[in-house]
């Protein structure tokens, strides 16, 4: 009798021991990392339903923005034409008007693309701003007022 008493705590203890270390997996699967594809600066659109990637090219004086899916794995086509981000640099608005970038090797047009470009003088000298996506329409849903850092981004998982 002592001995299956014995046998019995062993067998809670362990499954104690289980449970903890499963406790700690899903602490590590609720954290998880995206990388975006170029390298650029993730932007987190909705609760991870879509991100944008923002590729800042100094020497260029552009920004190309790629629309992508959660996981930032997939490209996403959307039917908007141009968005417009508004950036805060030494003080002083600033606005960035993306425009659809169409590629003939993907089949992309403007109202179905996935990548979009803007051009402005003051990205070749500014590397960090605060700004704002004014509002992007993906597949139904509307993004407004989404507040990131380039280039940090405004992930936070």
């Amino acid at each position: 009798m002592f001995r299956a008493f014995l046998i019995l705590i062993a067998a809670a203890v362990a499954g104690c021991a289980k449970g903890g270390s499963a406790g700690a997996a899903d602490a590590q699967a609720a954290h998880h990392e995206h990388h975006p594809p170029h390298g650029g600066t993730p932007v987190v659109l909705g609760h991870e339903a879509y991100h944008l990637e923002l590729v800042r090219d100094a020497e260029a004086g552009k920004v190309d923005a790629y629309l992508l899916d959660g996981e930032m794995e997939e490209f996403v086509r959307t039917t908007v034409a141009s968005f417009e981000v508004t950036a805060v640099v030494d003080g002083e608005r600033k606005t960035l008007f993306f425009q659809a970038v169409p590629n003939s090797a993907t089949g992309e047009t403007v109202g179905n693309t996935s990548c979009f470009e803007a051009r402005a003088d003051w990205i070749t000298r500014t590397p960090s701003f605060d700004a704002v996506l004014t509002r992007i329409d993906v597949r139904g849903a509307s993004f407004q007022d989404v507040a990131f850092n380039f280039p940090r981004g405004n992930d936070t998982d």
